[in-house]
């Protein structure tokens, strides 16, 4: 069984360059979400912006695997929470991770491990599996985030304002990131 991501390729074989090839990694990855978090598209009806994260977050779990990506994610809401402007919008602070959007915060760690997973078993080598993998990190943040806003704005409100929106938006991410995935993988694929 492959337990390998393509970031796994060019890690260091001894133990200190490889630890900080992984701290780069997640915090790189950190980084990453926090400039998707940039793009943001706000919603009239809903307290829930249209963001680059989700994408971001996606690609993280797939290409740095479970651990890696759920650390990444983890470490993007340590940053936000410890006040760094990397939510959605430019935002930080706890109230964020404690308001309307903060189960889809709180997703993302789970979406990135969950993503990883499959991704380590190769799954991210192919268009179907990928999006197999990315479909299972997306319903896992729908999940999450539906849960936590309900409180918020209503149970009979909680699809309309957090769900119907982002799914053709979710879908055409996850089509790219499944369609680039393979061709990252053969691209490193060595000529033969």
């Amino acid at each position: 069984m492959t337990t390998l991501t393509q970031t796994d390729i060019f890690r260091p074989q001894t133990r200190a360059h490889a630890l900080a090839y992984n701290v780069a990694l997640v915090g790189g990855a950190s980084i990453f979400i926090a400039l998707m978090a940039q793009l943001t598209l706000y919603l009239p009806f809903s307290p829930v912006p249209v963001t680059g994260q989700t994408l971001a977050v996606l690609l993280v779990g797939a290409l740095l695997g479970s651990k890696r990506g759920g650390l990444a994610a983890l470490a993007y809401l340590a940053e936000g929470v410890g006040g760094m402007p990397v939510f959605a919008g430019g935002r930080a602070g706890a109230a964020v991770l404690f308001g309307p959007t903060g189960g889809y915060l709180i997703g993302f760690v789970l979406a990135a491990y969950l993503v990883g997973l499959p991704a380590e078993r190769g799954w991210n080598r192919h268009v179907l599996g990928a999006m197999a993998a990315m479909l299972i990190g997306n319903i896992t943040l729908y999940l999450t985030g539906l849960a936590w806003l309900a409180q918020f704005v209503g149970a009979s409100n909680a699809l309309a304002a957090g769900l119907y929106p982002f799914i053709p938006g979710d879908a055409v991410k996850i089509l790219f990131a499944a369609l680039l995935l393979p061709v990252g993988w053969k691209l490193l694929s060595p000529k033969k």
